[in-house]
């Protein structure tokens, strides 16, 4: 019996100790190190003025509830270090400028895309999360940082749990928020810098609603940990866009039973000329802009109500509230409608080689023009770039994006939606009769919410039936379409958005003109440190890095190949030849820019 009870009290404390080592691993995630630019460049895309708006314009997110001044006021578990503190988030991957100053629009000196908003009729000031945040890029070389404004980040965002290899944005959070409220010192010092004179009054108060949000973020952990939603990690610079606005939007909103497996993470896209293209997203799907600022407003945490307190779906007028902020949206597409292409800076990236250039001008003309230069059209208020896309059984690269997004279905009878109701929406192809709700994509079902969304923000923000074209964007209807194709599109500032591929599987553009057998199977991901002459980040092994497994489902390396062989099946194009790729990268520098026309 003695001998059962010390190997019962040695369980007890391996468990312990192996608890302690999870629990100090969540609150302690493995990051890269980071160290300050000497200076940071911006390119000459826009203006100042345009560049402050995009940054810091809100559109509507609430990040679960969480209060600005509460994320500002946030210890590190195991410090009195802010969590906010710029030098911390720039661990994640956020940009900071180290000579950026507090201004109105951005008091808590926080980075690009952090920004606040206030919904009407309350007095709370929430954490809002912009698209800037996830479509603003950045290069290091030799000390010097490029701001690559409308590029794709390299943060390491979405996941409230613990992964693998390292730590994201959101575990660390949620292990911050944890500290606070069940370390009694830390929520004192919290509740004093939140409340200030009103500490007395109002400190219940606030507990009761830091917890609301704790929990929030908890049982969102708990349900993408215990149902294993996001198998492939997703690491710096990408997310499963679709696949997570799927599972908070009919799984979280409306039935357990709509959560689907979402193993294809996608890189976010650069946005120069964007507003010029016929259809958006990876796989040619959405069309209309602002049902597109919706969608992703939803999907980084806007928030929805599709049942009243007795669990009924809304209906009429009533449907569907949101914090959604449509003008706010309506200004960012505007403003993004003056952002150039990023140009080559030869003084910092180093200077071009114009003849070998030049060769690589009639290589493109050859090789690439007839996926990339696509068809241009004279539409309402701006010229239409018609972007050819490509089947995943031709262009061969990883299908899993296109096929989640084609085959899963959801179950959405539980909002009631009739065959009225969605006549009466701006929504094309007009869904046919009988309409089956146990069945809805993912693209129409997003179609259908962001249009009542959509309805629904116009009213409030008192939007005119004469305004409306406007805000929709051109007149444009809430295009629906579900292709197994990604779409190619214009490659002015390409050498600026590296990772390659839709899945980011392909560090640079010089392995993106190589066979496959000639790219890396493995790389390191989170550095900002550029390849000037590959024309992508460097992909050498450093601390804390996330290493890249283009063998694990969804991060395939496959397709969009140069080699001998039979086109399609992945092959697009004959071989080429080291001193052609060269030549050909050395054009991509300059192509839509200024140098461009300097070429001999």
């Amino acid at each position: 019996m003695r001998l059962f009870f010390r190997l019962l009290m040695l369980i007890v404390i391996l468990v312990g100790l192996c608890l302690a080592v999870v629990l100090y691993y969540v609150a302690n995630p493995k990051l890269p190190a980071w160290s300050p630019a000497q200076q940071v460049h911006y390119l000459d895309q826009w203006s100042d003025t345009d560049r402050q708006t995009y940054y810091f314009t809100p559109q509507g997110t609430q990040v679960k509830g969480l209060h600005y001044d509460w994320f500002t006021a946030l210890e590190l578990p195991f410090s009195q270090q802010r969590f906010a503190s710029p030098e911390y988030l720039a661990r994640f991957g956020f940009l900071i400028d180290p000579n950026q100053k507090p201004t109105p629009n951005n008091p808590g000196n926080l980075p690009v895309g952090f920004a606040r908003h206030k919904n009407p009729g309350s007095a709370d000031t929430f954490l809002d999360i912009t698209c800037a945040a996830c479509h603003t890029g950045e290069l290091r070389f030799k000390g010097q940082a490029v701001r690559i404004d409308g590029g794709s980040a390299q943060h390491v965002l979405p996941s409230s749990v613990p992964t693998l290899q390292g730590g994201s944005f959101g575990q660390a959070l949620v292990a911050s928020l944890a500290a606070t409220y069940y370390n009694p010192w830390k929520f004192e010092r919290f509740a004093r810098q939140v409340l200030g004179q009103d500490y007395d009054a109002r400190r219940q108060q606030l507990r009761d609603e830091f917890k609301g949000s704790l929990d929030t973020f908890l049982k969102v952990a708990w349900n993408d940990t215990h149902r294993g939603l996001y198998p492939t990690e997703e690491g710096p610079g990408r997310t499963d866009a679709f696949g997570r606005i799927a599972n908070a939007s009919f799984g979280d909103a409306i039935t357990p039973e709509n959560y689907r497996v979402a193993d294809a993470p996608v890189d976010y896209p650069q946005l120069w000329d964007m507003w010029t293209f016929d259809w958006v997203q990876w796989n040619g799907s959405a069309q209309q802009p602002m049902a597109r600022n919706i969608g992703e407003a939803l999907g980084v945490g806007a928030t929805l109500n599709f049942f009243d307190r007795n669990r009924q779906p809304l209906k009429g007028d009533d449907r569907y509230p949101s914090s959604v902020r449509v003008r706010d949206l309506h200004l960012i597409e505007e403003t993004l409608q003056r952002l150039a292409p990023p140009a080559w800076p030869e003084e910092l990236l180093g200077p071009i080689d114009k003849p070998l250039a030049a060769k690589g001008r009639a290589l493109f003309s050859e090789n690439c023009a007839g996926c990339h230069v696509p068809r241009t059209t004279q539409g309402e208020g701006r010229y239409v770039q018609h972007l050819k896309m490509l089947p995943v059984e031709y262009i061969g690269t990883d299908p899993g994006a296109a096929n989640n997004i084609a085959n899963h279905r959801f179950d959405l009878t539980a909002l009631q939606w009739s065959q009225t109701d969605l006549d009466q929406l701006d929504v094309e192809p007009k869904p046919e009769a009988p309409l089956d709700l146990s069945q809805m994509s993912v693209a129409k079902g997003l179609a259908y919410v962001t249009a009542f969304v959509e309805n629904r923000a116009y009213r409030e923000a008192g939007i005119t039936p004469a305004e409306r074209p406007e805000m929709d964007g051109f007149g444009l209807p809430i295009g629906v379409r579900e292709l197994r194709a990604y779409k190619a599109r214009p490659l002015a500032g390409v050498w600026a958005t590296a990772p390659f591929l839709h899945n980011g599987s392909v560090p640079s553009l010089y392995q993106l003109l190589s066979p496959q057998d000639e790219r890396s199977t493995t790389f390191y991901k989170g550095t900002f440190e550029y390849d000037p002459r590959h024309l992508g980040y460097r992909t050498e092994a450093f601390t804390n890095g996330f290493v890249f497994d283009t063998r694990i489902t969804g991060n395939h390396n496959s397709g969009h190949e140069f080699r001998a062989g039979k086109l399609g099946n992945g092959v697009i194009g004959r071989l080429l030849q080291p001193q052609e790729r060269w030549a050909l990268l050395e054009y991509l520098k300059v192509l839509g820019g200024p140098l461009e026309s300097q070429l001999p």
